[in-house]
């Protein structure tokens, strides 16, 4: 689950410390299982691909950079940007093209959620999520803007939270040399958290490209430890995670999984 938190200020940072006293770490952990939450956080999250290429000889190692901001609407509503921008470091992903190290293309999710639940408990966001070519390298960009809706919705009760995120993503301009995108993006998530703050997860961050009719589905198995580092709270978060099913050229077989999310709840 993806997953998918950014401070706004030396303020909010100093605030965090007081507030984090007032909720339990199993109460952050269940927050942060939320991806809609009213809380600020910065995930850093570390995958390891490989297999990859022609000759399945390629590697990747990915950063994502992954803040998350809660605005205020109004009495009603909050916004919540979700933002991903990674950073990648991979080789031999197609034939005779060497290493590239640099920054891909940035990923923007904005989720209009009500404030409190629906009926039922349900909780859901949805809004606009963009593509921005911001790609440092030809091999790490796909070169288009691209635009589409995008929705999440949960429900957390007890020690549980299971759900969906999804998207779909069409280019609306770019590079004319490059494919058009019109990809969906579909992520079912269930966690269970317990008593002494201890979250273990499964996703599938599947996506379907509908101009090459290919799948991509890694599915995650994670454990993420909630605690005080410092007096202010952190999650790690380990665990690995398998290709089900992939392009000829993507990844194949096992893959790792590390995370660090520093969280600044109010």
């Amino acid at each position: 689950m993806p997953n998918n938190r950014v401070t706004t200020g030396v303020a909010l940072s100093l605030l965090a410390g007081a507030a984090g006293a007032e909720e339990s770490a199993e109460e952050l952990a269940k927050k942060l299982s939320n991806p809609v939450a009213a809380m600020i956080s910065l995930p850093l999250q570390f995958n390891y691909d490989e297999e990859m290429g022609p000759a399945r000889d390629g590697s990747r190692i990915t950063l994502n950079i992954q803040p998350v901001a809660p605005f205020n609407f109004n009495d009603q509503w909050t916004v919540i940007s979700r933002t991903i921008l990674p950073v990648i470091d991979q080789t031999n992903i197609v034939p005779a093209s060497g290493n590239q190290t640099g920054i891909g293309d940035i990923t923007q999710s904005l989720f209009f959620s009500p404030k409190r639940p629906g009926p039922g408990g349900l909780i859901w966001g949805a809004g606009p999520a963009f593509l921005i070519p911001t790609g440092s390298e030809d091999e790490l960009s796909a070169k288009k803007w691209a635009i589409g809706p995008t929705l999440v919705m949960l429900k957390q009760e007890k020690t549980l939270t299971v759900g969906m995120l999804a998207n779909h993503l069409w280019s609306v301009a770019g590079d004319d040399d490059r494919i058009d995108i019109s990809s969906t993006f579909f992520q079912p998530f269930l966690t269970h958290t317990t008593r002494t703050a201890w979250t273990y997860g499964i996703n599938a961050e599947s996506s379907y490209d509908w101009k090459a009719g290919q799948w991509s589905v890694p599915i995650n198995l994670t454990i993420a430890k909630m605690q005080k580092i410092g007096g202010k709270p952190m999650s790690i978060t380990g665990g690995v995670r398998y290709w089900a099913e992939s392009p000829d050229n993507g990844p194949h077989g096992w893959g790792a999984r590390f995370a660090w999310t520093f969280l600044f709840p109010k």
